[in-house]
């Protein structure tokens, strides 16, 4: 899957991947990823592409790297929300410091999948109208994070606020009533289209219906057949399966399924000749011997009977007018989604994951315990410097959040500054375009296939935006006693 994936991007690029790929490559990260997963990489781009030289980075801090060329301190607090998850990320001299690095399981994803919940509560109705996909736009497009979660909630209380502050999102509908705009010739002609499905419909039950009574009736002459040969026991037994008591009753079905056939086949010939449509009588005249037949058999004149209201037996000649009908209520209204609380309710769960049920700290706690493993000098410095990045930080009020909660948490009279990404989305990008011009011709980030093959695929070389790269250290494991002591007996004989 990843292979295609490459083959696309490379096609995209304009970049043939056929044979090799001449081109140095930048690829993103997850925070503290897993040697394994950058070993599969590696081993990918230098022996399926034979690419000469790959930089792996942190997404988060290619953004912080872009925007710390305006002259932004190199040191600071990273908080990246994305779709699946959200990171605290400690950086220092600009370099990260991965043991304090934490992680929130929470992001956009699983917003939209509350506010979705919310709404499929509160509209049941439009159960099925109500995506995850529409979610997602609503919350780009109406959610905000409260600078004060309990007071806002406060305001929506008053109805007024709520008038003012409420949005109104149209779902799509159909505003076209059947029989409001159908002219008399439509009417007529789908009456006549209504009329021969009918028509078909009759014709194949009567079909069924009349192989059905025929098997019936031939397993019913063969029993009769037995007892005519004289061969008693076998019609005694056959008389039990049929749950039958005696030769007379045996006659009396015989005679009304053959008269049953008769019918049905009149039916079927007058049925070809006059195109009057017959509906089958729903009450059968001749038992029914097998419970599973009868089942189906009721099923289906239930089905036939539920046309019977459509269509007289007389073909009116003279369409009666028929009044438009008029919704008694505004459809347009009814299709729409009031988005009141849930505005600030679905974002909220970043800061408060119990809202979902979630048994984990927020941003403000999560960035609280990061800040509480330094120094006092070095949150200080921490602090001067909050980054905000990822497109989970698009929320209007977000920056007003996270100052407001870093008040709460520092000193008195202390200060701090919280930056925002000036393209959440993008700018990791940017960060990786920057950082790859800039150190296009060093040797510093960059990964040779030299390199790969002497130190393996989980080999990394840092630099200011990438993980730290931890080894593989592997245990020595101690000499077995049998290895020891052959030595020592080999000395001995020698010796001897």
């Amino acid at each position: 899957l990843q292979e295609l994936l490459l083959d696309h991007v490379f096609q995209r690029l304009g970049v043939s991947s056929q044979g090799c790929v001449d081109h140095p490559i930048v690829l993103t990260e997850a925070v503290c990823n897993p040697l394994y997963s950058r070993q599969m990489m590696s081993e990918l781009l230098f022996e399926c592409y034979q690419v000469p030289k790959v930089s792996y980075g942190v997404d988060s801090l290619y953004s912080f790297y872009h925007n710390r060329r305006q002259k932004w301190p190199c040191s600071g607090l990273v908080i990246s929300s994305g779709y699946q998850c959200t990171h605290i990320l400690p950086v220092l001299e600009g370099r990260l410091d991965a043991k304090n690095c934490k992680r929130i399981n929470l992001g956009g994803c699983q917003a939209a999948v509350y506010l979705q919940r919310l709404l499929q509560l509160k509209y049941p109705g439009h159960f099925a109208a109500i995506t995850l996909s529409r979610m997602e736009e609503i919350l780009h497009e109406h959610s905000y994070i409260a600078e004060d979660y309990i007071e806002e909630l406060q305001k929506w209380r008053c109805p007024e606020y709520y008038e003012n502050n409420v949005h109104k999102m149209q779902l799509p509908f159909s505003n076209k009533l059947l029989g409001s705009t159908l002219t008399s010739e439509e009417k007529q002609e789908k009456r006549q289209q209504q009329l021969r499905r009918l028509q078909e419909l009759n014709a194949r039950r009567r079909e069924e219906k009349l192989q059905l009574d025929q098997e019936r009736l031939d397993r019913l002459l063969y029993v009769q057949e037995l007892l005519e040969d004289g061969q008693m026991d076998q019609f005694h037994k056959a008389l039990v399966e049929l749950n039958m008591d005696s030769a007379e009753e045996l006659q009396s079905y015989i005679n009304k399924l053959s008269v049953s056939v008769e019918q049905t086949k009149q039916k079927i010939l007058q049925s070809e000749v006059n195109i009057e449509v017959d509906v089958v009588d729903s009450k059968p005249e001749t038992p029914d011997l097998d419970p599973l037949s009868s089942e189906q058999s009721l099923e289906d004149m239930e089905s036939i009977n539920e046309f019977e209201p459509l269509f007289a037996e007389e073909q009116p000649e003279v369409e009666k007018p028929v009044a438009a009908v008029q919704p008694v209520f505004n459809l347009a209204e009814y299709h729409q989604l009031f988005l009141g609380t849930e505005r600030i309710r679905a974002p909220e769960i970043v800061f408060q994951p119990s809202l979902i049920g979630e048994d984990q700290a927020g941003i403000a706690e999560t960035m609280q315990y990061v800040l509480e493993r330094y120094s006092k000098e070095q949150q200080a410095v921490l602090v001067q410097n909050v980054f905000l990045t990822g497109g989970n930080m698009m929320y209007p009020g977000l920056k007003a959040r996270v100052q407001k909660e870093l008040l709460e948490m520092r000193p008195f009279q202390s200060s701090f500054q919280v930056h925002l990404a000036s393209s959440p989305v993008l700018d990791a990008w940017y960060g990786a375009r920057d950082w790859a011009v800039e150190y296009m011709n060093r040797e510093e980030g960059w990964i040779t296939k030299k390199d790969y093959e002497e130190k393996g695929g989980e080999y990394l070389k840092e630099h200011c935006a990438s993980n730290v790269y931890v080894p593989i250290r592997l245990p020595k494991q101690a000499p077995r006693a049998a290895e020891v002591a052959a030595p020592s007996r080999t000395l001995a004989s020698g010796t001897g």
